[in-house]
């Protein structure tokens, strides 16, 4: 199980435990509220009080969602999506966490509206998981992860990735994320019928075929 987290005394958590922070620190003074100091002799409180100040049982910290993406259907039929979740699997058996939800999504990761992450992310936020695993970061988005990161350590949690770069084997998805990207900014500034858009949209892909 992994360890306990911490949470800086600041204003921000005392609004969030719904008091004021001359409050939480005179609590603090008067041993009501237990908190040990930082090397910069600032005080941080540990989850389990929080949760305790705030009339909530303390979670288990080993709840795992796991989540795999892929970006369309072939790689479906390759069985990216199966092996993702096995590795995933074997990684959480490996760290001693209990999965208590298994998500498998075909979508791209520029897309902000998918249903499977969405919900997972709920799950997060009314505490009913401490952690969601991923393959690679990029399965989870491929822009704003830190966002989503810090939206988790807000509500205690977080997000671990079992691996740091990124396969090889993704690299033709990013490639494909990027002329959309690029696509969806020409269509806006020029129009999708413009000379414009159609040499910028064609000079990418042709570099893309050249540097392939």
């Amino acid at each position: 199980m992994s360890e306990e987290r911490f949470y800086p005394c600041n204003k921000h958590l005392a609004e969030r435990l719904g008091i004021s922070f001359i409050t939480l620190k005179r609590w603090i003074y008067q041993g009501k509220v237990k908190a040990v100091k930082s090397p910069s002799r600032r005080y941080r409180i540990p989850e389990s009080e929080v949760l305790r100040i705030m009339g909530k049982p303390p979670r288990p910290k080993n709840r795992a969602i796991l989540y795999a993406r892929v970006s369309g259907g072939d790689q479906v039929k390759d069985g990216d999506l199966d092996r993702q979740v096995e590795h995933l699997l074997e990684y959480a058996k490996m760290k001693g966490y209990e999965v208590v939800e298994v998500d498998k999504e075909v979508g791209s990761g520029l897309n902000d509206e998918r249903r499977k992450l969405m919900k997972d992310l709920r799950h997060i936020i009314d505490n009913g998981a401490d952690v969601i695993l991923v393959e690679y970061k990029d399965r989870l988005t491929r822009f704003g992860f830190n966002y989503l990161d810090m939206l988790c350590q807000s509500h205690g949690a977080r997000i671990e990735s079992v691996h740091d770069d990124v396969k090889k084997d993704a690299m033709q998805e990013l490639v494909e994320d990027m002329i959309s990207i690029v696509q969806s900014l020409s269509a806006r500034l020029y129009g999708r019928r413009s000379r414009k858009y159609r040499k910028v949209v064609g000079g990418l892909k042709d570099a893309v075929h050249d540097t392939g």
